[in-house]
């Protein structure tokens, strides 16, 4: 049933000939009320079915993620029994969606490629589509875009940078000017996104200074990786984030820092992490004093130099290179990507319908920020 509803549908949303604007809206009408339709039958005659997708389809990511793994610690991630994982193991084998190898299993292209078809299946399953629309209610943007995740922070990051990965890979055409932050998250975006046999004529430029952290997570790193993987052109700014302001005023009229800040000033793409303000407290290297007036002024976030109470109030302002929040009014597509509990009150503190038109988290954040915002998350 699982098989023959999720191909059916699929068949159909692939094969609606000529459509136009209106058409495809039509199209993706459609296509939820089948998807919906097929989801209500499956749960009613076959509800074992939807849970032995969810798991083939949570063994799909944590191999992805963690290969190569073995079944222990498979069974560990996921609580589930060694016996049940194997049992899956052996089946997704037999289908070629995995090697099982001596060091571990390891996820091969067509399960890849199935692990992508999946992510929309599993959303429906999991009502996020309903969450997203909630979320985006209460945000007040354009498009909120939630990864279904497992508790393992490590693997909320890893699924946030797929996601966004896949979505930044078809938003992006020829001629666009692409900015990029620093951190974790969006280095595992760069690390995701596939290398284009089809070049693309874009250019990826840091949207920040570097911080002084590992190179893996700066800035500068993340740009010249996605430029490369796109076929596209990266400038990079070799500028210290947290520079005092006297000498930022002398290296910004540099001639060749001037020529990279002023084609970061034409980006038409943002994509930019958020930071708790504990957390980039301690990347800048801030002093006690500093912090703890921080503290006092209830900072929970950072983005862009810039620290956030709960209430979207800047509370205090670093001196640093690179775009400012105000530079987002002017860029067409606005992208804030965070993801762990830790970060639903940052989240809530810096996305604004002022500057952004995405936000991409995971589930377990979105549900906890419609919680902080006095709204059900069910």
């Amino acid at each position: 049933m699982f098989n023959k509803c999720y191909w059916e549908a699929k068949w159909v949303f692939l094969h609606i000939p000529g459509q136009k604007s209106s058409a495809r809206t039509e199209q993706t009408r459609i296509r939820g009320d089948l998807m919906n339709s097929y989801l209500k039958i499956e749960k009613k005659l076959v509800p074992e079915l939807i849970n032995i997708a969810e798991i083939r389809y949570n063994i799909l990511k944590a191999v992805f993620n963690k290969q190569p793994i073995g079944r222990r610690k498979l069974a560990r991630i996921l609580d589930l029994s060694i016996r049940s994982v194997r049992k899956q193991l052996d089946f997704l084998e037999t289908k070629s969606y995995i090697n099982i190898t001596k060091t571990g299993t390891v996820m091969t292209e067509s399960g890849e490629e199935l692990l992508n078809e999946l992510d929309d299946y599993m959303k429906e399953i999991k009502n996020i589509t309903h969450l997203e629309n909630k979320l985006k209610r209460l945000m007040g943007i354009k498009k909120v875009m939630i990864v279904p995740v497992e508790r393992d922070l490590n693997m909320i990051n890893k699924e946030i940078g797929r996601f966004t990965a896949r979505f930044l890979e078809k938003a992006i055409k020829d001629g666009d000017i692409i900015s990029v932050t620093g951190g974790s998250t969006l280095a595992q975006i760069a690390d995701y996104m596939m290398q284009e046999e089809n070049t693309k004529n874009v250019d990826v430029l840091p949207g920040r200074g570097g911080l002084g952290e590992k190179v893996e997570i700066q800035a500068n790193t993340i740009a010249a990786k996605m430029a490369k993987k796109l076929g596209g052109r990266y400038k990079l700014l070799h500028i210290p984030d947290d520079i005092t302001k006297k000498s930022l005023d002398m290296i910004i009229n540099e001639p060749s820092i001037k020529k990279t800040l002023d084609l970061l000033h034409q980006s038409n793409i943002l994509v930019h992490g958020i930071g708790t303000a504990e957390m980039m407290s301690a990347r800048r290297n801030m002093d006690k004093k500093e912090i703890q007036k921080m503290n006092d002024r209830g900072a929970v976030a950072e983005a862009f130099g810039l620290y956030f109470n709960q209430d979207g109030q800047v509370i205090y302002s670093a001196a640093s290179v690179g775009l400012c929040m105000d530079d987002l009014k002017n860029i067409d597509k606005v992208i804030a990507v965070a993801g762990g509990l830790d970060k639903a009150k940052a989240i809530i503190a810096v996305v604004s319908h002022n500057y952004h038109d995405i936000l991409i988290t995971d589930e377990l954040t979105a549900r906890e920020i419609i919680t902080i915002k006095g709204g059900e998350s069910e």
